[in-house]
């Protein structure tokens, strides 16, 4: 079972009327050894739902994304990527599974869109969500007295692991990146991780 570890920039926080504007991966092994990144813009095509507040996240101007390939162009170049790097010429992409931040959030957005351009979604529905793991494995360590942030997001996640963004903005390839170090370093703790009978 290969991992993707994805992240996306959107241009508002609705699936459905806001649009991809970045998408940004990471392809592991069954053994979580990296593979290769995939980055790309995409052009998005209605102004009136680009709003102010994504771009104060993701710093991308609507005129910066107007030279960017299109939604279907950028699906069609990512699972080809992935293929590529899994060898697989054609079938299904079943038994990739779907990791990231919040990443059911990422996810509802890049249904939606496989839907819009009436493409078919190639990939497992097992996912595996920071977020989620991050939430379990603090409730452990706290009955165990040890220190955990206060927040789950990425950004508070990485720094406790030692992590930290390059940039001030967000930045898709990056944060699935960092997703990708914290996930590792949680599987990690899990083996070290001791309950007494």
């Amino acid at each position: 079972m290969p991992y993707l570890v994805f992240d996306l920039e959107m241009s508002g926080p609705d699936p459905g009327y806001h649009e991809i504007i970045q998408i940004g991966a990471v392809l592991l092994s069954d053994n979580w050894v990296e593979l290769g990144t995939f980055i790309s813009n995409v052009c998005p095509e209605d102004e009136e739902a680009f709003t102010q507040a994504a771009v104060k996240i993701h710093g991308l101007t609507w005129d910066e994304l107007q030279e960017a390939p299109l939604i279907y162009e950028v699906i069609e170049s990512f699972e080809t990527w992935i293929r590529k790097l899994l060898k697989r010429r054609e079938g299904d992409l079943r038994d990739v599974i779907t990791c990231g931040q919040s990443v059911i959030y990422d996810i509802n957005f890049l249904k939606f869109a496989y839907r819009n351009e009436n493409m078919e979604w190639p990939f497992s529905n097992t996912l595996i969500d920071l977020h989620t793991i991050a939430f379990f494995a603090f409730r452990v360590l706290e009955a165990n007295g040890k220190p955990t942030p206060r927040s789950h997001s990425l950004k508070s996640l990485a720094e406790w692991f030692g992590f930290k963004r390059d940039a001030g903005t967000h930045n898709a390839l990056e944060d699935a990146e960092l997703t990708m170090l914290c996930l590792k370093e949680f599987f990690q703790l899990a083996t070290r991780l001791k309950i007494q009978s």
